[in-house]
Formats: structure tokens, sequence, C-alpha cells
């Protein structure tokens, strides 16, 4: 193409696809644009163009209504091309997050009647972990100028889900697992039947928990809040990852077949996470969308380093099952890919979701930043 119609062209095109809904910008982005393996991936390759900021304007934030393109509001913007992180204390950053984020969720499931349930939520849902998917919540609404009051209630939401989750893959009828979180699992200690309602009733009350007790926020935000957990965990998110995952037992499975499965099981609630975060904060969509692409990119490397986990550490190591992907005989990452070439894959991933935040203010983005780095080098 002629370089005076490129120049032309090629910001408008980025500034269409910043108006896209995510997935087909994605699918659009891929297309043109593919230079990262696998061949399909969800992850965006990092940009080697100029990037298109849009000021979109004054229309409703509702689930359906997109920034209208104007030219005339179009303001070319590169990343910063070195982008340093200022000193901070993550430890303390992650240890003051969690404590907030553990007392919230004690505060939104009491002990009441009928006890048998509400002790089996809470057998779970505060058994430990490391809180990652509150925290990137958290993390994304401070980082667009929202206050982490504003957030809450959908951080514990998330974890709520991501409870759930666990609750239902421990089951016989799934992955039959008798560890989790150093300790018996939800059936072992509750039986099957109470552990089912015990996911069940989390993953309603983190919707309900959304609605109810989301403050200074308008409504349409909250519904976009509420649109966006949903989606990651149902039919087109968590669900389909699962099942894909379960016919996928036995069976010879591409790179772009892991990375469906582990994308929807996995990243799409760490998107949501921080997707969320970002919407009740008051981000514009350009922010929310380069935060999504981060996002993605932090979801699969969480799996990826799972995978890498499931074969290096022991049980005692890890407080679940070590060696379960294998002895399934379930696709992982190490398997398809090779240990070391796994390892690589997931500094790429580091640096492609690094290079999405490279838009924001450093310091704000710092807890981000490190939260992708402590996933990146996570132990258990």
């Amino acid at each position: 193409m002629h370089k005076t119609k490129l120049s032309f062209f090629f910001p408008r095109l980025m500034a269409f696809l910043a108006t896209l809904p995510h997935n087909d910008s994605l699918l659009l982005y891929n297309n043109v644009f593919s230079s990262f393996p696998p061949k399909n991936s969800y992850c965006h390759p990092p940009a080697k163009v100029v990037r298109v900021k849009i000021q979109p304007p004054n229309v409703a934030k509702t689930p359906l209504a997109q920034p209208t393109l104007q030219s005339q509001d179009s303001v070319i913007r590169k990343p910063q091309s070195s982008f340093l992180f200022p000193d901070f204390d993550f430890k303390e950053y992650l240890a003051t997050k969690a404590d907030k984020v553990n007392q919230a969720l004690s505060d939104a499931v009491p002990l009441q009647h009928p006890t048998k349930i509400y002790e089996a939520m809470r057998y779970s849902l505060l058994a430990g972990g490391k809180r990652v998917r509150p925290l990137l919540c958290l993390a994304a609404c401070e980082l667009v100028g929202g206050e982490e009051a504003a957030a809450m209630p959908s951080a514990c939401a998330m974890e709520m889900v991501h409870t759930m989750s666990l609750i239902h893959d421990d089951l016989p009828c799934m992955d039959n697992d008798d560890l989790r979180r150093g300790r018996p699992t939800s059936h072992k200690a509750f039986g099957e039947e109470t552990a089912v309602l015990a996911g069940d009733a989390l993953l309603t009350l983190a919707f309900e928990h959304i609605a109810a007790n989301t403050r200074n926020v308008s409504p349409e935000r909250v519904v976009r809040a509420i649109v966006e957990l949903g989606s990651a965990v149902g039919s087109q998110g968590l669900v389909a990852g699962q099942i894909v995952d379960i016919a996928s037992e036995g069976q010879r499975v591409s790179l772009d077949e892991l990375e469906y499965i582990h994308v929807h099981k996995t990243a799409k609630l760490l998107e949501a996470a921080v997707v969320c975060g970002a919407v009740v904060g008051g981000a514009d969509d350009i922010s929310v969308e380069r935060l999504r692409k981060y996002a993605r990119c932090v979801g699969l490397l969480f799996q990826v380093v799972d995978d890498i986990l499931d074969v290096t550490k022991s049980s005692e190591e890890l407080g679940k099952t070590a060696g379960k992907d294998l002895a399934s005989d379930k696709a992982t990452y190490p398997r398809l890919m090779g240990l070391d070439r796994a390892k690589e894959f997931a500094k790429e991933l580091v640096a492609k979701a690094t290079e999405e935040l490279s838009y924001f203010d450093a310091t704000k983005a710092a807890p981000l930043f490190h939260l992708a780095d402590y996933i990146a080098h996570r132990q258990n």
C-alpha cells in the first residue's frame, strides 16, 4: 500500500477497532496483525504501530452503547518507549488488600440459618487463597481513578464465582479431587449434595452482591459489570472452557484448542475482574479495552504457570493434588510445547500485558504490573 494511503488509513483502522465489541475487535485484529503464536491467539501481539486514542462524545454508558467515531476527536498517542515502574512495596500492598477482601467476604456471608449451607459456603470461600481476582479488580478500579469501596462488591463477587468453580471442579463427577487449598475439598467435608448447593449459592450471591451493595456508581455501570461477569461464567465463558476441556480428555489437542480451553475456563474470569473494576471505577471505553487486553494475557499466563507448577511441584507445595493433569491425560502447555518453551511463553505473556499498561500512569499502574509478575513467579 502506498505510504500516503497507509498513513491515512491506519489511524482510522485502529480507531475503528477500538469501537468494536471486544470479541469482534480481537478477531479482526488477529486476522490483520497475526504475528504471535499460537496462530489464532486470543492475546494480542505487541503493537508495532501508532496507537489511537479516541475522545468519545457524550454517550450513555450502557452495555450496548459504543462511542461514536469522530475523526476530529482522534488523538494519536504512542506508548512510552522506556516504561519504568516506580518503587512499590508490593508485599505490603498484597497483604493490606487481601485483609480487606477477606473481611468483606466474611461480612458478605455471615453464619445464619440454615447453618449447614452457610458453613459450607464459608468453609471454601474463607479458606485462604491468593485473592488474585479481587486484587485485580481493585487495582483496575484505582488505576482509572475510582475508589476502592466502589469496586469491593465486584471484587468479592469474583472470589465467590471463583470459589464456586473450585467446589464444582473438585466434585467426583468432574475432577474428583480430595485436596484444595491445603485441606479436604468441600464434598469431602460436607458431602456432595451440600457441596453442589454451596457452589450454587455462591454463584447466585455474586450477582446479588454487586447489584445490592455497589455504591456511588451509576446504574448503567453496575449493569455493565453484571453483564461482564455473567458472560465470563456462562456458556461463552467458564462453562464453555470446562465442557471442551472434559471432551478433550484423552484426545489429541492442538495449541489453538488448548488456548480456547484456558482462555474460557480460566482467563475469562480474570478478565472480568479487571474489566469490572475499570467499569465501576469510571474508565472510558478505550481504557477498558486496553485493560481487557492486559487481563486476557494475565489470565492465560495464570493457566500456563498452573500447568508448569503441576509438573514441577509436590502436592504439599501446591496445596492441591499435583500431577492431576498428567494422570487424567489432559493436554497442558508443558505437554504440547515442552517445559522450557512453556516458561518462555509465560515470559512473553508478561511482556505483552506490561505493554498494555504503558498507556497509563506508571505509579497507578504499578499494582497491576506487580500482580502480573506475581502470577508469573508464584509457587503454588
